[in-house]
């Protein structure tokens, strides 16, 4: 996956996508996840370690501006479907987190992420110092450091190591078969995640119901001071 930008090969590198979290309680549709993951080598064979990014992050910053977000690295026909506002590196890799736009590709990506039909994220950008390995290695070379270009949400990730975390809105409004592939997704099994949705409903509908049982004594007591009167 290459793109040609001023006689410059600017190399697409996938990762699923581990998303954090979906806010659909806000006027937003913002998300955040990993686009890269340091130590593992990916499907083009290459290992991008920790570090890697902090120059072109920091170039970034003096400059005030940001990597582009795309879906599907769709530079050339199309327009960024939203925008990265945070970029960092920890120790897992290459947090991002985005906003989406109030557009069509923007809603139509935005209700992907949740349906969990999108999981990737694949990050473009130029190689600027690395190191080839040799031929007895599995794996072509280690990637010190890139110049950051833009992160683009993808159909099909090829790097198995940043798993999906969740995709979801307000743990409150949750249904209880989101809930339950939620927890399974965090380790649970199929059983313990069944049990612990079920409880967790349970909770949430006797607090509906006792919330409905003091709006309904409020009610009563305003009708009977009016009926009073």
């Amino acid at each position: 996956m290459a793109t040609q930008i001023e006689k410059k090969t600017v190399i697409g590198l996938d990762c699923k996508l581990a998303v954090e979290a979906v806010e659909t309680d806000t006027d937003t549709m913002t998300f955040s996840g990993y686009g890269s993951v340091f130590g593992n080598v990916d499907s083009y064979g290459d290992i991008i370690e920790k570090g890697a990014f902090k120059s072109s992050i920091e170039r970034h910053l003096d400059a005030g501006t940001m990597p582009m977000m795309f879906l599907n690295h769709r530079i050339y026909d199309s327009l960024p479907i939203g925008a990265w506002t945070a970029v960092e590196e920890d120790d897992y890799g290459l947090k991002v987190t985005g906003e989406l736009l109030d557009t069509s590709d923007g809603l139509d990506t935005y209700k992907a992420l949740k349906k969990g039909l999108i999981k990737g994220l694949s990050i473009g950008f130029y190689p600027v110092v690395w190191e080839m390995a040799s031929k007895s290695d599995e794996y072509r070379r280690t990637i010190t450091e890139v110049d950051l270009v833009e992160v683009s949400v993808v159909n099909m990730p090829a790097n198995g190591s940043a798993l999906i975390a969740d995709v979801k809105s307000n743990i409150e409004e949750m249904r209880i078969r989101d809930l339950e592939r939620l927890l399974r997704d965090r380790g649970l099994s199929r059983k313990e995640a069944e049990t612990v949705a079920s409880q967790f409903e349970s909770k949430r509908y006797l607090a509906e119901r006792e919330q409905k049982r003091v709006e309904m004594a409020e009610l009563n007591a305003r009708l009977s001071r009016l009926l009073g009167k």
